[in-house]
């Protein structure tokens, strides 16, 4: 499988996340998915290939973040911007949280990659 291509936000404007800070789309890349109920895409990020597998069950959108082999997190329910990660202690390059383009919903596979978004942020802010 290939690794997938990331791509700037689309429009640089200022989400506020679950947790209540502010975040300009103009640090966040896209990364691009297909509106299916299960998924999985290896991209790379700071020089770490990640996959991601996305599954759609009646009980919102999961997802499972693997590296090197490892998994590293694994059943993540994927709420709108809301981070996924949380901690640099996990060991992965960044973090990434889905965001709702037309409201604040949850994000469910019809939508994927248009309405929903899956935004990656390198690094962490301390």
């Amino acid at each position: 499988m290939p690794a997938a291509s990331l791509q700037s936000s689309p429009a640089n404007t200022t989400l506020t996340t679950a947790q209540g800070s502010t975040i300009s789309t103009a640090s966040l890349l896209t990364v691009p998915l297909s509106a299916l109920p299960a998924q999985t895409l290896k991209v790379s990020l700071s020089g770490t290939l990640i996959q991601i597998t996305l599954r759609q069950r009646s009980t919102g959108l999961y997802a499972d973040f693997d590296a090197n082999s490892t998994r590293f997190l694994s059943g993540v329910l994927c709420q709108d911007r809301t981070w996924l990660v949380r901690a640099a202690a996990i060991g992965l390059p960044g973090d990434f949280l889905f965001a709702d383009t037309q409201g604040q919903k949850n994000p469910d596979a019809t939508a994927l990659g248009s309405r929903f978004l899956l935004l990656y942020r390198p690094g962490w802010t301390v």
